[in-house]
């Protein structure tokens, strides 16, 4: 397959399974914050394909706004897609006067995925992704409070969870063990203020205010140089070089791939309880890294590549302990979501657009 190819097949994927969620957004307009990141662009992307099918159907179709910091990068992104379906936005969301920018537009609804989320930046500058997290959201549900919207989604992490030590099922009620004294705790632990201020904003104003607590999650439009684990694998498979893990690779978790992600963000936008919370994950991809990374060495590269451990100081790169992350998806497949794209899959459509 192609990259237009994945890329068209993606966009019907997320509008068969979003039919009724999307009819609910006809005539209003939607915010997405983080828009040129991998779930944000995707979402933007299948909110405007949505907007192209209503326009043809002389049907009153949904305004997206795209907030983003890099204008360039997302005019690039999203050239093709006339004003009159999608208006881009620029501004950092921890910036004081970012409701200026909506001074005079109507937001009915916010999908807030704006985040920093490299591993290295959560012990080299914790502070900043604090403060990020925090100013951010609080100015996006002031917003939403502001401009009386009918829905807000937050998108969260499994990393509130912590550190699993086993594979019982994570629950969206399940506790967590994270260590506040933890400099890389700083990632998690804004995630978890900004669930509370989701939550606190509901209670408190109104806010229609939903979390989502998204695995981790890939697919095409993946950097080539981006610095998280399943990048680099895929990097190992195109250029034919052995995985070097430098741990023992035996943290588990699920894995999401992005138009599912997309996917998820709509039904819970649409049908998720206020002041609920909502796991996300494909609970079939449920592996160690050291199994993923023999996945990927056996099948995405054919055997032309192995895996090798060699075991360093994990902290120094910012990544989580050792953990068993088997999220529960009940919550979120009674509303009627399903993962459609299983790991191999996953990599092979990464792998092909990267």
């Amino acid at each position: 397959m192609t990259h237009e190819d994945i890329f068209v097949e993606d966009m019907n994927r997320i509008l068969a399974s979003c039919d009724d969620a999307l009819h609910t957004l006809m005539g209003k307009s939607v915010l997405v914050t983080g828009a040129t990141g991998l779930i944000g662009s995707t979402l933007v992307n299948a909110l405007c394909a949505f907007v192209w099918a209503c326009t043809a159907n002389e049907a009153e179709p949904p305004h997206v706004y795209a907030l983003v910091r890099n204008e360039a990068k997302a005019e690039a992104m999203f050239a093709g897609i006339p004003e009159e379906i999608l208006t881009i936005v620029v501004s950092d969301i921890s910036d004081t006067d970012i409701a200026d920018k909506f001074a005079d537009l109507d937001v009915n609804y916010i999908v807030h995925a704006a985040s920093m989320t490299s591993s290295r930046d959560f012990v080299s500058r914790p502070v900043d992704v604090i403060n990020t997290a925090i100013s951010g959201t609080l100015n996006m549900l002031e917003l939403a409070r502001n401009k009386k919207c009918e829905g807000f989604i937050y998108t969260s992490t499994m990393e509130v969870y912590g550190a699993p030590e086993t594979d019982e099922k994570i629950f969206e009620s399940s506790a967590t063990n994270l260590d506040t004294m933890s400099v890389r705790s700083s990632y998690p632990e804004s995630k978890r203020v900004c669930e509370s201020l989701c939550a606190s904003y509901a209670s408190q104003y109104g806010v229609p205010a939903k979390v989502l607590r998204l695995t981790q999650t890939f697919g095409p439009g993946v950097r080539y140089d981006d610095g998280r684990v399943f990048a680099e694998f895929a990097r190992c498979a195109i250029e034919k070089r052995d995985i070097v893990l430098h741990t023992k690779g035996e943290t588990c978790r699920s894995y999401l791939y992005t138009a599912d992600a997309a996917a998820a963000i709509l039904t819970v936008l649409a049908f998720g309880e206020v002041g609920e919370a909502y796991n996300a994950a494909n609970e079939e991809t449920y592996c160690s890294i050291y199994e993923m990374a023999q996945m990927v060495a056996n099948e995405c590269a054919a055997g032309d590549i192995t895996v090798r451990i060699e075991a360093e100081d994990a902290s120094k790169f910012g990544y989580a302990p050792v953990l068993h992350m088997n999220l529960d998806t009940f919550k979120l497949r009674s509303l009627g979501w399903e993962a459609t794209v299983g790991l191999k899959d996953q990599f092979d459509r990464m792998i092909c657009c990267m």
